[in-house]
């Protein structure tokens, strides 16, 4: 490993959240032509693995670096485990610093999760730690470091074949999509720079240029008024996400835009795509031009299928998704960024070599009134929205009131048909979690025992993120009594997307009328929305609960879970 990687910040310290002390624009679609890494796919099957993770030379952008890989290869290995079986998996760091890897949505015992400092305290250089699991379900997962190393490139697909195959579910080819964010910056400068200036990647914010166009297409007081709601409270109409393609080249399963992974697809097969988001600080917004898509599962669990032109997948969700090939043609998978600053792109194809045409970025497009004040927003394209969400104030933490947090929502909006700002009214069909509904019913049918409320926070221009207004190092763990049925509500006080990833056990999450909607282990809060899940407290040790999005947990976004 290369000597600057070397000094990067301590993995558990980042992961605990206490870093605290310590230019090329690719959003017109331009990137370099020098675009390579050893990404030849490898498929692991069987019930025990050996998973090296080494440094590994790579050049996605015209500029040697170094990543951190598994086996090799960026992405890491699929590995296709059976469902019943007993798998041992033995990772052994030939690093020179610690790292970990972590089972994502895996139901596991907590001391084989991963986390350092929460379940195990890493695996040491030369070290070989041994996971060794029950796989207790089926469906596309993944897995990670829970440490910096998800940012250069530690991670893979994860699948688990169901003990009784599926009829209905019959595919001709199968192909993990794994979405992901590289870049040559080391990931500590990366941290160092947003906790310098909040805004750093930010090139779209708006400028007096934009302001004087607003004076003369609507005059000076609707543009005055236009932006005193965001200037009040230190926000940007254009916070989508806290990188862009700025220093971001996105990937699709280890490969460039100009890379164009390629997948064969021939006409009339039945393909299944298992969408896998990656990304340590973006969320995609994914289009095949030309196919409708089958949305048959989330996060591993299987849904009543939903066709949809277009869905976002946040850090860590994953989406089984399939498409039936009706000619001899190409068709691009096409992976855009939430902020619109960037892509990824692969290709399915009939023959090597055929490509299709790759759609240009969609428009940036601004935060509406409702990502800012969520139910109280009566007014503009999204009134009818939000006049669905009852307007019960919520309560706020005493420790929300202070600089480390900008902004509080008193009364969120609750429905889940938003596709999200960035997505609405664009003229494509966009999936949303209304529209998901778990073909499997919760088998723990009581009422909960007691509520939780958690309230998103942050401050933007500081880069501080944390729950209740606390990081992770201010504040005490989150009790789960062992066997109960707990209703856990998330409420997000800000203007950013948080994709909340609770380990060890599944979130059911309720739709707004307290009926069971979907079951994940990931759930994206939107900006200004409140969501409410249920958890059967069935998996005893220490957990983590965080934001899915690296940077934010590293900030504080981050709590520890003590089930007893």
């Amino acid at each position: 490993m290369s000597k600057d990687r070397d000094t990067t910040l301590s993995k558990r310290q980042f992961v605990k959240g206490v870093a605290a002390t310590v230019t090329a624009v690719a959003a017109t679609g331009f990137f370099s032509n020098v675009s390579w890494a050893k990404n030849s796919t490898q498929e692991l099957t069987g019930k025990e693995f050996h998973i090296e993770i080494t440094p590994q030379p790579v050049n996605f952008t015209g500029k040697p670096s170094i990543a951190t890989v598994a086996n090799g290869t960026l992405p890491g290995p699929i590995l296709r485990v059976k469902e019943g079986d007993m798998v041992t998996i033995h990772v052994t760091n030939k690093l020179s610093e610690m790292t970990t890897i972590h089972w994502h949505g895996i139901i596991l015992d907590a001391e084989m999760d991963g986390v350092p400092g929460i379940s195990f305290p890493g695996i040491e250089p030369g070290e070989t730690f041994v996971h060794k699991f029950k796989v207790v379900q089926n469906g596309t997962y993944w897995y990670h470091a829970h440490t910096l190393h998800e940012q250069t490139g530690l991670y893979g697909a994860l699948i688990v074949e169901p003990r009784i195959p599926s009829e209905n579910e019959h595919v001709d080819r199968d192909y993990p999509v794994i979405l992901s964010d590289w870049t040559d910056e080391e990931p500590i400068d990366v941290y160092l720079k947003l906790k310098k200036m909040g805004g750093y990647y930010n090139y779209q914010r708006q400028t007096v240029g934009d302001f004087v166009d607003d004076i003369a297409q609507v005059g000076l007081s609707k543009a005055l008024s236009k932006r005193s709601i965001w200037n009040k409270t230190r926000m940007s109409p254009t916070d989508f996400s806290d990188i862009s393609a700025a220093t971001y080249t996105y990937l699709m399963n280890g490969h460039s835009p100009n890379g164009n992974w390629t997948g064969t697809a021939k006409k009339g097969e039945r393909i299944r795509l298992r969408f896998i988001g990656a990304g340590t600080a973006t969320y995609f917004d994914v289009r095949i031009p030309g196919l409708k898509l089958t949305v048959v599962s989330t996060d591993g669990q299987r849904i009543f299928p939903v066709v949809v032109d277009e869905f976002r997948i946040g850090a860590g969700e994953t989406y089984d998704v399939i498409v039936t090939i009706p000619d001899d043609n190409a068709y691009t998978i096409f992976a855009q960024s939430m902020d619109r600053s960037g892509y990824a792109r692969g290709t399915l194809s009939p023959k090597p070599g055929l490509e299709a045409d790759v759609p240009s970025l969609d428009d940036p497009v601004l935060l509406e009134p409702i990502d800012m004040m969520g139910s109280m927003a009566q007014k503009g394209s999204m009134a009818s929205m939000a006049m669905k969400a009852p307007k019960r104030k919520v309560n706020h933490a005493r420790t929300e009131y202070g600089a480390a947090v900008d902004m509080r929502i008193n009364y969120p909006r609750v429905n889940l048909d938003d596709p999200g700002p960035g997505l609405r009214n664009n003229g494509r069909r966009v999936l949303t979690y209304a529209d998901m509904k778990s073909v499997d019913q919760p088998e723990d049918t009581r009422q909960p025992s007691r509520e939780i409320e958690l309230h998103l926070t942050g401050n933007m221009e500081r880069f501080i993120w944390s729950i209740d207004g606390l990081k992770l190092n201010e504040a005490k763990p989150l009790h789960f009594p062992l066997g109960e049925r707990i209703r856990v509500i998330l409420h997000n006080d800000s203007t950013m997307a948080h994709p909340m990833h609770l380990h060890g056990m599944w979130s059911d999450l309720e739709a707004p009328d307290g009926t069971f909607q979907v079951r994940k282990h990931t759930i994206s809060v939107q900006p200004a929305q409140s969501v409410s899940m249920l958890v059967t407290v069935d998996a005893e040790g220490r957990w983590a609960f965080h934001c899915h999005l690296l940077y934010h947990m590293a900030a504080g976004m981050f709590r520890e879970v003590v089930v007893a």
